[in-house]
């Protein structure tokens, strides 16, 4: 987690320093006023314009001032709880880890804790399951590193486990339903159909599938574990918009979700391609590139392709490539050829 500590005052300095010293913070901001030898960064700009600076690369910051001026200042630069990172506010005497964004997905409120920890002071948690002791899927999510789809329909997931309503749980793996053993409403079910029948206020689904009514129906909720990798081969000059919308249809046509990706994966030739950098930015998925040599010693369905070997060395590109990086995963969607982009997706291993 890339963290920046920001404080403003003497006191909160040598808070600073010494958190950033146990916790490891890769970053820590002080006014150039209070400079020393001690590979701090330092800095003479306002910090209402350091904070939203800061805020737009991090994955959490940590503020070591006054509340009001945090939120004062950040306010008019949220984007979501999808994206926002963790923000917590520390008074000087670190008496008080405040979680004030982010609290699950960003991971704020395990901040606080950690925080809190470190100054012998006490984390200020105000989420309403945390606060009774319940597990919320998102926090369950983050911690397993899976998507949310739709992320609107926490809120409604959430407060069912606070009414205690029965809520039905499909997760084929068990990796999600260990944290809700001890949530009597969460019931575990074998398939979706079964989760869907009467009985339930709301039904959770842990899995890579495509499910349509789930944008229409705000009690269902799915968790995506990102074991998707999706190969791709393109044409010279291909736009990100063209490649996001051959993996989609790719996707869509396989009743898979867009959620569930966890890696992309071409031939090493590409790793200049602007279209597939932009693409792999753009949604945050790691992108992992194997040399033609390696391509070629992969066994794959599809018939071996001459303008493929022609132009890149490489009989194929997209079914070795997504194979490789599946570590011995399974060829879900053999190639497509959608435009000037080929698809491909494997699933990672269970193993």
């Amino acid at each position: 987690m890339n963290i920046a500590i920001v404080a403003i005052t003497a006191r909160g300095a040598e808070l600073a320093r010494r958190i950033g010293r146990e916790a490891g913070a890769e970053q820590v901001w002080l006014p150039e006023r209070l400079r020393g030898d001690d590979g701090c960064n330092y800095f003479s700009e306002p910090v209402t314009a350091l904070l939203p600076r800061l805020f737009a690369v991090v994955d959490g910051l940590v503020c070591i001032m006054a509340t009001g001026i945090v939120v004062r200042t950040l306010a008019t630069h949220l984007r979501g709880k999808e994206v926002d990172p963790a923000v917590v506010v520390l008074d000087e005497a670190g008496q008080f880890a405040i979680s004030l964004l982010s609290g699950h997905l960003g991971g704020a409120n395990d901040l606080a804790r950690e925080l809190a920890e470190l100054t012998g002071g006490t984390a200020v948690i105000t989420t309403a399951t945390d606060v009774n002791g319940l597990p919320a899927w998102d926090d369950v999510a983050r911690r397993l590193g899976y998507g949310i789809e739709p992320l609107g329909h926490v809120k409604t997931l959430n407060s069912l486990l606070l009414e205690g309503r029965p809520i039905h749980l499909v997760d084929r793996l068990g990796l999600v339903a260990g944290a809700f053993e001890a949530v009597p409403a969460v019931r575990l079910c074998a398939t979706f159909t079964e989760a869907l029948q009467p009985g339930a206020a709301g039904a959770v689904l842990v899995s890579n599938r495509h499910l349509p009514q789930l944008a229409s129906e705000p009690n269902l909720l799915a968790l995506r574990p990102r074991n998707l990798v999706v190969g791709i081969g393109c044409n010279r000059g291909t736009d990100a918009d063209e490649i996001e919308a051959a993996v989609r249809q790719a996707l869509q046509r396989a009743y898979l979700a867009f959620a569930s990706i966890g890696q992309l994966a071409s031939i090493d030739a590409k790793a200049d391609e602007p279209g597939l950098l932009e693409f792999a930015r753009r949604h945050r998925l790691p992108l992992q590139f194997h040399p033609a040599a390696a391509l070629n010693g992969i066994v794959v369905p599809s018939p071996p392709s001459a303008h493929a070997l022609a132009a890149v060395g490489a009989s194929g590109v997209c079914e070795p490539a997504a194979l490789l990086s599946a570590q011995g995963g399974s060829l879900l969607v053999r190639k497509q050829k959608l435009g000037n982009v080929t698809v491909a997706v494997a699933e990672i291993g269970e193993g």
